[in-house]
């Protein structure tokens, strides 16, 4: 199993991960999936620490992938001084919750083949996905005859 962690300014990555616990189950999140969270004050050694860390309580997985909030923040750029010493390591900025989701469900049938360049791929697509525009019109529009109504 490649391990997850979530790196952002401030509580967003325990949210995000609480969040993905409420649709697919704790048991299902918490094995292999960590937060790393920026405090005021901060700076990067201290998420390279936190980074650190919870990759050791992943149990030190081969591969490892960060899913960041903003490119070129500290988080970032602190997955960055890892990841530039270990292939194994990918970063995904822009994290979101159906990328989340679907990375957690991608560990639960992850055999180990799948290269982190390829995880990261996944995450993208997922998280690209995710993002939808509903206008007043769609909201307003009847249904179509073949749409089953909600």
């Amino acid at each position: 199993m490649f391990g997850i962690i979530v790196g952002t300014h401030g509580e967003f990555a325990n949210g995000i991960i609480e969040s993905a616990q409420m649709i697919l189950g704790e048991g299902l999140v918490n094995p292999g999936v960590r937060s790393v969270v920026l405090k005021r004050g901060e700076g990067p050694e201290n998420v390279i620490e936190k980074y650190k860390k919870a990759i050791e309580e992943l149990g030190n997985p081969k591969r490892v992938l960060f899913l960041n909030d903003l490119r070129g923040g500290t988080p970032y750029n602190a997955a960055s001084t890892l990841a530039v010493g270990d292939e194994n390591y990918g970063i995904v900025a822009g994290v979101n919750f159906p990328m989340l989701i679907a990375m957690v469900q991608e560990q639960m049938t992850d055999d180990g083949s799948a290269t982190i360049k390829e995880l990261m791929e996944k995450a993208v697509e997922a998280g690209k996905e995710g993002i939808s525009m509903v206008t007043f019109e769609d909201l307003n529009a009847p249904p179509a005859e073949d749409e089953d109504e909600l």
